[in-house]
């Protein structure tokens, strides 16, 4: 199943994509609960797709890729390295990036994002599957040179619009070997896969589950691969999860 948050005619709702995507189904309650799908279709090209959810904290994972961390001029951490995005920073699909004065350098970073389903705790490796609501697309634009300076990634990571998410919540996914592609005017810049991955999604959902409570809608950043570079404005930067869809965000300086 594919959980969508979309406007139409000035309403918000939760939906569910059906199976062409062509079509929108809104949905009666919420993901996070017990929920039917309702009378309200919609053609997909009449709705504006929202980001999926709106979390209390994005959760990231710095260098969970070796080439990635290498390219960083790092060996990989030896326990998963944890940073939090503000829940200001989310945009969705076609919202732009907008590049701040403060930074010379912005850059891109394909990502495969968990989405959790209930309020949890310690969860166990073996069991984090049961917390999953699903995944999507994720871009955790970074300001590579505040990074570089500031030594901890709160303002790199914190700037408005630097989470894009979506274009939906896949449900049904197998998050083990997806190819994550990362495209700036149409060029490959990005091309990993998540079988890469230094820890799994299991361990990192019971690994950050251990330091914090993890809500229903809170996103999880899972690293990204190799091939990390600058935005400037006037580019369009695609993110795309093999099976899962694409994310499109335009690239625009503050005025």
């Amino acid at each position: 199943m594919r959980i969508c948050r979309f406007s139409v005619a000035d309403q918000v709702a939760f939906g569910v994509v059906e199976g062409d995507g062509e079509t929108v189904v809104a949905i009666n309650g919420h993901p996070f609960g017990a929920f039917s799908l309702s009378t309200a279709r919609f053609p997909r090209t009449e709705v504006k797709l929202l980001a999926p959810v709106l979390p209390s904290k994005i959760i990231g994972v710095g260098k969970n890729y070796a080439d990635h961390a290498r390219e960083m001029g790092s060996e990989p951490p030896a326990e998963p390295l944890f940073f939090l995005k503000p829940s200001t920073a989310v945009i969705g699909p076609g919202d732009p990036i907008v590049l701040p004065p403060e930074s010379t350098e912005v850059h891109y970073e394909a990502e495969l994002a968990v989405v959790i389903g209930r309020l949890c705790r310690r969860v166990p490796v073996e069991n984090a599957a049961a917390v999953v609501l699903g995944f999507t697309c994720a871009n955790d634009v970074t300001a590579r040179d505040f990074q570089r300076g500031d030594g901890q990634w709160t303002r790199a990571k914190g700037f408005d619009t630097f989470a894009p998410l979506g274009p939906w919540i896949d449900t049904e996914i197998d998050p083990a070997d997806l190819r994550v592609v990362c495209e700036v005017d149409g060029q490959v810049v990005q091309d990993g896969r998540t079988s890469a991955m230094l820890r799994s999604v299991a361990e990192l959902v019971a690994a950050a589950s251990a330091v914090m409570t993890l809500l229903p809608g809170d996103v999880l950043l899972t690293g990204t691969p190799a091939g990390v570079g600058p935005l400037a404005a006037g580019n369009t930067v695609n993110v795309t999860i093999e099976g899962l869809g694409a994310l499109s965000n335009p690239v625009m300086a503050d005025d």
